[in-house]
Parts: structure tokens; sequence; C-alpha cells
């Protein structure tokens, strides 16, 4: 598959370096940058997380798994599924710092191909509306409304919705309403490109309605973390403390990230989110365990000893992003942003596979070796761009 991608967009990737080079993909390249050996993991110490992180490293280790997911595509879900919607968006994230940007785009396109450029069936799904990111990123670059016009077309059908229903959980009202934490990575940036890339402010305003109703329903501002919906409110770890899940935490996170890149500085609800991610990200830095990674279970390391790379990269991900955006300090999430990042790189084998990723699931599970799944390695490439980013901006 590789192979013929690269036949196939030579062309392309030439003029896209071009471009880039001399900075003529404006919004678009802004837009897909979001410019605004393996181990056993919990055994092995991080390196020292003052030492310096070499870019090159960085962009070869996500030239592996990005290409060992492109030649090993999950046959588990479908194509437009909320599961591997984050692997599109990051690799359209990834694409402009690579060697190969091309190769990336035209295999995302492929993939918009292959859906009719529809979002999931569902029409009020969150999960379903997640890979329209992508279709709005590759817009950015090509122009062609074909690309955009199905998830313009179910985003103004939200508009007609009251969103009115209580958010304690069901599987049927999920099809309604943002009842769990997850929601929030897969909908609400996807509804900020929208209002980004066509000018109409009622898609970022739904989003920041929805955005806060979850919110202010799921979030612990003692806590300064998510439920990852109303089941686990009065549910206990091993150790005694509330279960507040990794990956949960880390879809919110990185959704937090994901939105504040594309919404415009003087959006009224910006300050709000600004403060959101600010207070969690001081939380999740001070639960890192030392050897890098967070535990699946973010109260209760010890009953979660294995890593879990797909909550660690999205937080990888998003503090290195607030550094890069100048919404966090370098000198006290720079430490944990090279200690994460070095603990994901060891989770990674020679061939590209990604490990230790947790298995779709909704609260902390254990995780081996062999386990990986797509939205882990879109995370991961999420993180590598943000990451390498950051020690370009290092180097010079």
């Amino acid at each position: 598959m590789m192979n013929r991608f690269r036949a196939e967009c030579d062309l392309e990737r030439r003029r896209f370096c071009v471009a880039v080079t001399l900075g003529l993909t404006g919004a678009g390249a802004a837009l897909l940058s979001g410019c605004a050996p393996a181990g056993r993991g919990a055994s092995v110490p991080s390196p020292a997380s003052s030492a310096p992180i070499d870019p090159e490293a960085v962009r070869s280790a996500m030239t592996r798994v990005a290409d060992w997911q492109l030649e090993h595509p999950s046959s588990d879900y479908p194509t437009h599924d909320w599961a591997v919607a984050p692997f599109w968006v990051g690799l359209l994230s990834f694409a402009p710092v690579s060697k190969t940007p091309g190769v990336y785009l035209e295999a995302a396109r492929a993939n918009g191909r292959r859906n009719a450029w529809q979002p999931g069936p569902e029409p009020f799904l969150a999960d379903d509306l997640a890979i329209t990111q992508s279709y709005f990123l590759l817009y950015a670059l090509d122009r062609d409304r074909a690309e955009i016009a199905p998830a313009l077309a179910r985003f103004d059908a939200l508009l007609t919705q009251p969103f009115d229903e209580p958010l304690e959980f069901s599987h049927d009202r999920s099809m309604r309403e943002w009842v769990w934490c997850d929601a929030l990575f897969m909908a609400p940036p996807a509804l900020t490109l929208a209002s980004h890339t066509t000018g109409d402010p009622r898609y970022a305003a739904l989003m920041h309605r929805l955005w806060w109703k979850t919110t202010d329903f799921l979030y612990d501002p003692n806590a300064h973390l998510f439920y990852r919906d109303s089941r686990f409110f009065g549910m206990r770890e091993r150790n005694g403390a509330p279960v507040f899940w990794s990956r949960g935490n880390g879809w919110v996170l990185g959704g937090l990230a994901r939105i504040l890149t594309y919404l415009p500085p003087d959006d009224p609800g910006r300050v709000r989110l600004v403060t959101l991610f600010q207070a969690m990200a001081a939380k999740i830095v001070s639960l890192q365990r030392p050897d890098g990674y967070w535990p699946a279970g973010l109260l209760d390391p010890d009953g979660w000893p294995a890593p879990e790379t797909s909550g660690t990269a999205f937080f990888v991900y998003a503090l290195a992003w607030g550094i890069n955006a100048g919404l966090l300090d370098e000198a006290r999430y720079g430490a944990a942003v090279r200690s994460g990042w070095a603990a994901l790189a060891r989770a990674v084998r020679p061939d590209g596979r990604l490990g230790y990723v947790q298995s779709p699931n909704d609260r902390p599970a254990a995780t081996d070796p062999d386990d990986t799944e797509p939205y882990g390695t879109g995370a991961f490439l999420l993180a590598g761009t943000q990451v390498y980013r950051l020690a370009r901006r290092a180097g010079r």
C-alpha cells in the first residue's frame, strides 16, 4: 500500500513541500500543523527529564508509527468510525513536518473518498462526527467543497435540535446528547473547524453550549478531572480513590487543544476554555508516574502498573501544544513532556507498531506490549508533531 501511495503522490509531495517552504499554503498549512525499541515499559526508568529531545528522532518515530498503521489498517472498525478518526487527524497534523507529506495527504484523501466524505450514520451521535475533522483539514488545502458539504449538512441538522435532555448515562441517550466525556474530543473540534472554515459562528456557538452542558455535569472542579459518565460518580478504585480514567481525561484535554487551535482569539468563550485547559493541565502533570506514563486509573497508580499509551499520548500532545501555544510555562511542564515522550517512544517496536494501547473501553483496564489501536497511533502522531516543534524551537 505504501509503495503505491508513494508512486501516486510523488508529484504532489514535491509541490506541497515547496509550498510549505515558501509559505504558500497559508491557512491550509496552519490548519494541518496546528500552529496556533519496545520494552516492558513500567520496569524501564524514564530518561532524565532534562535531557533535550532530538527532533529528527521524533520525526523518525512518527514516520515508523504512521507507516506501520497505514500498512496495517484495522479491520475491526468502519472507515468512518470514531476509533480511526484520531489516526487521520494525527496523520494530517504530522504531514507538514514529515519528509513525505504527499503520501500521508493522499492516504487521508483516499479514506475520505471511501467514506464519500460522509460522517458516520447516526445523525446526532458525537462519535460519528469525529471523522469530519479530517475532511475539514483536507479542505483547507484542496478547497474542494465536496469534502465538507455532507459534514456541514449534518451540522446544520444539529443546529435545529433542542439538546434539552438530562445527561444521566444511557446508551440510547448517547445517540442524542454528549453524556460521556469522550464526546468532547469527537464533536467539538469538528464544530469549531466548521466555523473556522466557513466563517459561520453558529457551529462554534453550539459547540460552546454543549461543551459546557457536559462539563458542568461530568467535571469535578475540586479534582480538576472528568468522570467518564454518570455511572462513575460513586465508583471507587481499589485504593478507595474515585475512578478518573486516563484516556477519558485525555480525550477531554486533547479535545480542548484541538478546539483552541482553531477558535479565534477574540471568541467570547475562549478565555473560559483556556482556564479549564490550564486547570486540567496543572492537575494532569502532577499525576505522571516516574517512568513517564500516566496510569490507566489516574488516582490509583499502584492498581494500574502497566504502561498505557493512549492516555499518555493525549496528555503529551496537550501539554506540548500548550507550551507551543504560549498557554503553559515550559519551565513547569517541559519535563513532563520530555519524560512522557520518552515513555511513548519506548513503546514503539522497531517496525513501528505502538504497544500498550488500552482497547476500547469506558474505564481503566490492563494493557500489554501487543495492544494497539488506530486512535492510539493518532494520539502518538498528535503528540509527536507538537514535541517535534518544541524540540526544533529549543534547538534554535
